[in-house]
């Protein structure tokens, strides 16, 4: 099933899902916003392939936290890095997402077993609050794979790196889902707005 049919179901009134409907198949390069338990997402789809996000309610040490979600409705495989994130802001350079790799070492090197538990706990509390939302190749897949680690600690970092979105190359019809750091010392993202640039499209989202 695909993230655009995946939101716009559960709990919504009919009259709601069948205006998200039609805004995705006749206006599928207009930015939808809504909200869902608190959290403001909007969702852009550029040739088939949508892209999901939502600025999460907590930071990690010099992290500003994305929930990402990416499906693939189109007939080609597709390929998204976290690095094709960035935050453009409306004064200064634009903030590119922080690798994986980099957000663990950060975690190994600084953080706290509380860091962890608090990543870990925003992003599913985000995550499964989304109706019918069931990625075919993200943190759901990543986690259970992490759960096999032996010692405790190395167990938790895998569980944090888990949550990282990291590079993906989709097959129609896959869905993936992680998070995206952008370091921004601890504060706060400021006026601007998302773009994905992949190989391909540019999505280009509505100002926070």
């Amino acid at each position: 099933m695909s993230l655009d049919k995946m939101v716009c179901m559960g709990r919504l009134p009919r009259a709601a899902i069948l205006c998200f409907s039609l805004l995705f198949r006749f206006a599928a390069a207009q930015v939808i916003e809504f909200e869902n338990h608190g959290l403001k997402y909007q969702t852009l789809t550029h040739n088939g392939v949508t892209v999901m996000f939502a600025v999460l309610p907590t930071h990690l040490r010099e992290f500003t936290i994305m929930q990402v979600a990416v499906s693939n409705g189109s007939t080609a495989p597709y390929v998204v890095r976290p690095e094709d994130f960035y935050y453009v802001r409306n004064a200064g350079d634009p903030v590119e997402a922080a690798h994986a790799e980099s957000v663990v070492a950060t975690l190994m090197q600084k953080g706290t077993g509380g860091d962890v538990v608090k990543l870990i706990s925003t992003y599913e509390m985000a995550l499964y609050g989304i109706p019918h939302m069931r990625s075919t190749n993200g943190y759901e897949s990543r986690r259970q794979a992490a759960l096999a680690f032996g010692s405790s600690k190395i167990r938790a970092a895998a569980t944090a790196a888990a949550v990282a979105f990291v590079q993906a190359k989709l097959a129609p019809g896959e869905t993936t889902d992680g998070a995206i750091f952008l370091p921004t010392e601890g504060k706060q993202l400021g006026s601007g707005h998302l773009e994905v640039r992949t190989n391909t499209d540019i999505f280009d989202f509505n100002p926070e």
